[in-house]
């Protein structure tokens, strides 16, 4: 890989790790209502999750997903309820001990590495790299394509993480924590229309 191409695919990979999606939403609504400690399994989660993910496409799975067109049109149904489930919950959420947020607890390291096979912007990034950054998913370009996202992932966790344990301070009062969540839980299914509107397309 040039370092024309490594330069691109960082800017990329910081583009697509840093802007709102549902980990991010997830995170920063993680670190108001439990605060940055509590959500470190969650953190973890994304990262881990997200890394493994982008090296099991590169390494064959892409190829699977090739041969066999169905399986994408079942995981955006998948994505679109789970992630509406999800959306439920945080904008239910009262904070800790009072409500869901989600289910009263944060999200675990098992539960958030999960996560990423059902999360719609993973997969569009995923997909995104290997077709344009990388086409020929040689081992070593796999390797470095894992090795840059791990780098602005964790960037991009930490941050938004850091950013709910910042708005927490503000969120003190029940009910604008509750406004919070509720508006948490409509950007999460706002997240979900161009997963939608990509489906009216096809």
């Amino acid at each position: 890989m040039t370092f024309d191409h490594l330069s691109a695919l960082l800017a990329f990979g910081f583009v697509a790790t840093m802007t709102p999606g549902p980990n991010n939403l997830m995170l920063m609504a993680s670190g108001v209502n439990f605060g940055f400690g509590r959500t470190i399994p969650h953190m973890l989660g994304v990262l881990i999750g997200f890394v493994v993910m982008f090296a099991l496409v590169g390494f064959g799975l892409m190829r699977v997903f090739d041969a066999y067109p169905a399986i994408y049109p079942v995981l955006k149904i998948v994505s679109v309820f789970y992630l509406a489930y999800l959306a439920w919950k945080i904008a239910t959420a009262a904070g800790p001990g009072e409500g869901t947020a989600p289910g009263g607890h944060p999200f675990s390291f098992l539960q958030a590495a999960l996560f990423q096979w059902v999360n719609p912007k993973a997969w569009a990034v995923a997909l995104t790299v290997y077709s344009v950054y990388s086409p020929s998913r040689g081992a070593q370009a796999i390797l470095v394509v894992s090795l840059v996202f791990f780098l602005v992932t964790l960037l991009s966790v930490t941050v938004w993480t850091l950013l709910g344990q910042q708005l927490r301070k503000l969120l003190t009062n029940k009910l604008r924590l509750r406004v919070f969540n509720g508006m948490m839980g409509a950007l999460l299914i706002a997240s979900l229309l161009p997963v939608l509107l990509a489906s009216l397309a096809d």
